[in-house]
C-alpha cells in the first residue's frame, strides 16, 4: 500500500500533543453533525480518525454501539480514558483509515471529524468508508474549507516543511466537487457549511494551544532552529491577532463543510442535505 512511511510518521506526529484543547474548540461543528446524524439505540457506529473521541463518546451516550479508530496510539489511549470517565463502552482500535479491519457493510453510521481528510490517499480512504457502510447506512463527515481558515494556518506552516510528494491535499476534502468525485458513486450526498470559532484571550494564547496541544504543529516547532522558530511563532501570532474580537480576545472563525450521505447500490447524484440526512 502507498504512503506507508508517511503514515508511520503520522501515527507519531498526531499523538505528539494531547489535542484535547483543539478538539474542544470544535463544538459548533460537532453540534451541527449531531443535528443531522443523531445516534440511534443499538446501531453500529464507526468513528474514523477519532482523535480523543468526542464524536465517539457522544454517539455512545446516545445509545449507539460504537467502534472508534485512530492512527495515533496516544490519542486512542486518551480517548479510551475519556470514555471510561464518561461511563460508556467503546471498542477503540489503533489503525489506518486506508485499510480498516472491518467487514463489508458492518456499520450503520460512519463519521469523521476533521480526521480522515489527512489521509494521504483520498481515493483509498473514501473507498474504505464506503466499503464498511451498509447499503442504506449513512455517513457524516466534517472537513475544513479548501482555502481559508485552518487552510490559512497550514499555508504558514508549509513554509517550514516539505509537502510529501504525491499525497492528497487535506483541504480538498472541503471542496464538494472533490467529495462527489470520491463518494458520489456510492452515496446519495448532501452538503452544508458552517462556522466553528476558536476563542482565546489573545493571538499568543491561541498559538500556545497549537504549539503545545496540536501534534503536527508541536513536532514542526520542535524541529526548527531558534531563528526559524521565532519567525514561525511571530507569523502565527500575527495571523491569529487579525481575528481580534470587539469585546476583547480573539475569535478565529473557521468555515467547514459537513457532508452527509446515504449508501446506495447505484449512483443517484447529488441532493440537498435535508434529503440526504432524512
Amino acid at each position: 500500500m502507498a504512503f506507508e512511511e508517511l503514515k508511520a510518521k503520522h501515527s507519531v506526529v498526531w499523538g505528539a500533543g494531547p489535542y484535547q484543547r483543539v478538539t474542544d474548540a470544535l463544538i459548533e461543528a460537532h453540534e451541527h453533525l449531531f443535528s443531522v446524524c443523531e445516534p440511534e439505540s443499538g446501531e453500529n457506529w464507526l468513528d474514523v480518525a477519532t482523535g480523543t473521541g468526542n464524536i465517539a463518546i457522544r454517539a455512545a451516550e446516545g445509545g449507539a454501539t460504537v467502534t472508534a479508530q485512530d492512527i495515533a496510539p496516544e490519542l486512542v489511549a486518551a480517548a479510551a480514558d475519556r470514555a471510561n470517565a464518561a461511563g460508556v463502552e467503546i471498542d477503540f482500535r489503533t489503525g489506518d483509515c486506508e485499510d480498516m479491519p472491518f467487514a463489508d457493510g458492518e456499520f450503520d453510521t460512519v463519521t469523521s471529524s476533521f480526521g480522515h481528510m489527512f489521509s494521504p490517499d483520498h481515493a483509498t480512504s473514501a473507498n474504505e468508508i464506503a466499503r464498511v457502510c451498509r447499503t442504506g447506512g449513512r455517513i457524516a463527515l466534517l472537513t475544513w474549507h479548501p482555502s481559508e481558515g485552518v487552510a490559512d494556518l497550514f499555508k504558514i506552516l508549509s513554509q517550514y516543511q516539505q509537502t510529501p510528494a504525491g499525497a492528497g491535499r487535506p483541504f480538498d476534502w472541503g471542496d464538494t466537487e472533490h467529495v462527489n468525485d470520491l463518494l458520489g458513486e456510492c452515496f446519495n450526498l448532501g452538503y452544508a457549511r458552517g462556522i466553528s470559532v476558536h476563542r482565546e484571550p489573545s493571538g499568543e494564547a491561541l498559538w500556545r494551544v497549537f504549539r503545545e496541544d496540536y501534534g503536527p504543529t508541536k513536532v514542526l516547532a520542535d524541529s526548527l532552529d531558534d531563528e526559524q522558530y521565532a519567525q514561525l511563532e511571530r507569523e502565527c501570532i500575527e495571523y491569529f491577532e487579525t481575528f481580534r474580537a470587539p469585546g476583547g480576545g480573539v475569535e478565529w472563525a473557521r468555515e467547514y463543510l459537513l457532508t452527509v450521505g446515504t449508501r446506495t447500490r447505484v449512483p443517484v447524484g447529488e441532493t440537498s442535505l435535508a434529503q440526504a440526512s432524512a
